[in-house]
């Protein structure tokens, strides 16, 4: 039985987010020969679309300015860490993450995204530190087209400044993202807050209302996991975590709201997503703890789901 028409066309789209070029090619390729060999209808319409897909993945490719810069995506979300020079986003980075990075109490330290997984909410989130971007980056200055370029690609935006700077030193970044047509979610990230003051953290926060302010400091294990917290409420994925042999694993699954069971068994494997009948649920979604459902059904955060073969 083909899988619901609905359910494939999310199951694509997931499949290829976060792919360029030839290996979205080659995704697409493995979605046309698993797409039922349908000649009218809504079958042939998601044929259509996924031909598209390889003729737009080629011209994208080829059309890439000489000045771009290339960061491969990994985990479940990719978040970008921007703000002017010098107000702590290598030392916040390497906090979270644990891995080494350059830092210096003077600007421009670092010259190249950064990019660095974390556990963000139990699941693994890429952090992209961007270069301080200043005043003039639409027009190139300090390569911030290819800097802009980096934050286009990114699913959400941490505004980072010094938890004391006046709210004047972030206006200029954020009027660069504007101007360039970039609208993420995102928050502000007042860093360095152990240097700071209530009042100055309140400043920022009356002069960026359609921001959520979080206070961090990287010797500061509780603001950290208050940043750990915003930044996965950005991503607006819901965790599903697995059964199998009635051992729950501990790690959860990330997945767009809205997700079905189907796209829980084709997380697990293509094949398992065609074969599968049927799933057990514990959670927000179940009536009642092992619930048995169909393959339908919306899994919500926080659910278990045992897949049936």
């Amino acid at each position: 039985m083909p899988m619901p028409h609905r359910t494939f066309a999310q199951v694509a789209k997931r499949r290829l987010t976060g792919k360029e070029g030839r290996e979205r090619v080659r995704e697409v390729r493995a979605l046309l020969d698993e797409l039922p060999d349908y000649k009218n209808g809504p079958y042939a319409d998601l044929r259509k679309w996924l031909l598209s897909e390889i003729e737009e993945s080629r011209v994208r490719s080829s059309a890439v300015h000489r000045d771009s810069i290339a960061v491969r995506r990994e985990g479940a979300a990719q978040i970008a860490l921007v703000g002017p020079p010098n107000v702590g986003k290598s030392s916040l980075l390497q906090a979270l993450s644990e891995i080494q990075i350059k830092t210096g109490d003077y600007p421009f330290t670092t010259l190249r995204p950064v990019p660095a997984l974390t556990r963000v909410g139990g699941v693994l989130v890429q952090l992209v530190e961007i270069p301080g971007l200043i005043e003039g980056a639409n027009d190139d200055r300090g390569g911030g087209r290819a800097l802009l370029g980096v934050l286009r690609s990114a699913d959400a935006i941490v505004y980072c400044v010094r938890a004391s700077a006046d709210p004047g030193e972030l206006r200029p970044v954020r009027a660069e993202v504007e101007l360039a047509g970039i609208q993420k979610p995102g928050f502000l990230a007042a860093t360095r807050a152990d240097e700071a003051t209530p009042e100055t953290i309140q400043r920022l926060a009356a002069a960026f209302p359609d921001l959520e302010v979080v206070a961090v400091s990287v010797i500061d294990e509780a603001s950290l996991d208050a940043f750990r917290d915003a930044a996965w409420r950005l991503t607006g994925l819901i965790r599903v975590r697995l059964r199998s042999n009635g051992e729950t694993q501990p790690e959860p699954i990330a997945l767009e709201p809205g997700a079905t069971v189907t796209e829980v068994a084709d997380w697990v494997h293509h094949d398992l997503a065609m074969r599968f009948i049927g799933a057990r649920v514990w959670g927000p979604s179940a009536r009642f703890d092992g619930q048995r459902v169909g393959r339908d059904h919306s899994v919500q955060d926080g659910d278990t789901v045992e897949i049936l073969q």
